[in-house]
């Protein structure tokens, strides 16, 4: 979008739980307080281990979080009133702004708490207060609450994990060669694969088991009509298009959930680097532990490990193969304390100039997820037949791509009648997790 055409948008409000019954509303008064509650459990379950790693200042540390905890989750169903953060992490100041900018924005007459407020700002907060419960209470500080239901997660899914690598072994063996039309094919498969590896996210089943059980592959026709925005020739147009012109570009993935859905990722990475199609991949994962199930450094090289140890010789492979390419720098893993943040994703090229000018190095950033998209759409009230380039209102640092399977009530991008269609259908479209979408948009399109 021009500068013009930015300043003329009318931006529509932001999803909130002030709207008795929507989705935010729902998600605030039940399932974030069911995820606070297995926080706690978590914790409390480990107190032995606690106890014997760090002796009495164990206990002393389990008890102190598991009450910040017990206080937050009563703050949140009470609709207190959000609160500065007190920790000293190097991003406490960047949230302490943004709560003194929402709170001149709403004014004394409404205050900024839980019930009143942007849905994806209170939402990502309360990821947040947890990592200052843990934080603020050492020699627990770096423990993560949801690291026992992110590996659960991935030990659940180890047939479509053989089934997947076994596949892209099968890929590896004719590779060279390969002509355009063929590798489109298998792009196309790999790019789906990744799309419905999101639907292994455990913040939207509030960490109940939600694993991938059957080959990813087998299953692909049978989902493709629940594709309700395909770009994926776009997609490979853009990395064909910078093959074409200056050789292979860099591909960055900003992941989304660990487990199943990461195992999906670093299968199209390893296509995208063999095929010629990508001469590196740059991974970007959370800096914390986050929404449940996102990916942290910690996760990424766990699912390396446990796949190298498999007892499954493709699954070794591939793994001996993603090791090669980390050791040769070949694939890199970045985070940043932006994408922990409240932050849209317009707000990235003034309050993370660094991360953004990092990203117009790329030839494509596919967006994993449904946070992700919340944030490249501002999680606003948007009309369905909105473009999505509109609704990313100005942000375009490259091409970039979303993968997402729908479970928040924001779509963009869908044609007239599409959305009635759908909600007469299935009422619960936007948030079921049955639908996805692979939506496509490049600022050198622009005018």
């Amino acid at each position: 979008m021009t500068a013009a055409e930015l300043e003329t948008l009318r931006v529509p409000p932001s999803l909130s739980a002030k709207v008795v019954g929507s989705f935010a509303y729902l998600t605030i008064r039940d399932r974030l307080p069911t995820i606070l509650t297995k926080a706690v459990d978590s914790i409390h379950r480990n107190k032995d281990k606690f106890f014997e790693q760090y002796g009495e200042e164990g206990i002393r540390a389990e008890k102190a979080a598991i009450g910040l905890l017990s206080k937050l989750r009563n703050e949140l169903q009470t609709d207190k009133p959000v609160l500065a953060l007190s920790d000293d992490l190097e991003d406490a100041d960047a949230w302490n702004r943004y709560l003194r900018r929402h709170e001149e924005l709403q004014g004394d007459q409404d205050p900024v708490s839980w019930f009143r407020s942007p849905w994806l700002y209170v939402e990502c907060y309360m990821y947040r207060r947890i990592q200052e419960a843990l934080w603020l209470n050492p020699p627990i500080s770096g423990y993560d609450v949801f690291h026992e239901a992110k590996t659960q997660s991935y030990f659940e899914s180890q047939r479509a994990v053989m089934a997947l690598c076994t596949y892209l072994e099968g890929l590896r063996k004719n590779m060279e060669g390969l002509p355009d039309n063929q590798l489109l094919e298998q792009f196309g498969k790999l790019l789906q694969v990744s799309l419905w590896g999101n639907k292994c996210d455990l913040s939207i089943s509030a960490g109940q088991e939600n694993s991938q059980k059957a080959s990813p592959i087998d299953s692909l026709a049978d989902l493709r009509p629940y594709i309700l925005v395909d770009d994926s020739r776009s997609v490979w147009s853009a990395l064909v298009s910078a093959r074409d012109q200056s050789g292979p570009g860099r591909v960055d993935i900003v992941l989304d959930n660990a487990g199943f859905e990461l195992t999906t990722d670093l299968v199209l990475a390893d296509f995208l680097v063999a095929s010629g199609l990508a001469r590196t991949v740059r991974f970007h994962g959370k800096s914390m532990p986050w929404f449940v199930s996102d990916v942290t450094a910690q996760d990424f090289q766990w699912t390396i490990r446990q796949t190298l140890a498999a007892n499954h010789m493709w699954m070794s492979k591939s793994a001996v193969q993603w090791q090669r390419y980390l050791r040769e720098g070949v694939w890199t893993y970045h985070d940043h304390p932006f994408w922990t943040q409240p932050h849209q994703f317009c707000d990235m090229a003034v309050d993370a100039a660094d991360l953004y000018a990092g990203l117009q190095g790329a030839a494509l950033v596919l967006f994993k997820g449904d946070l992700n998209y919340r944030k490249l759409t501002g999680d606003l009230d948007w009309e369905p037949t909105v473009g999505f380039g509109v609704a990313l209102q100005g942000f375009g640092p490259a091409p970039l791509c979303s993968l997402r399977t729908l479970k928040a009530n924001v779509q963009v991008g869908l044609q007239p009648g599409q959305a009635e269609k759908l909600s007469a259908r299935h009422p619960d479209w936007m948030t079921c997790g049955q639908y996805a979408v692979v939506q496509f948009h490049s600022p050198r399109s622009d005018p």
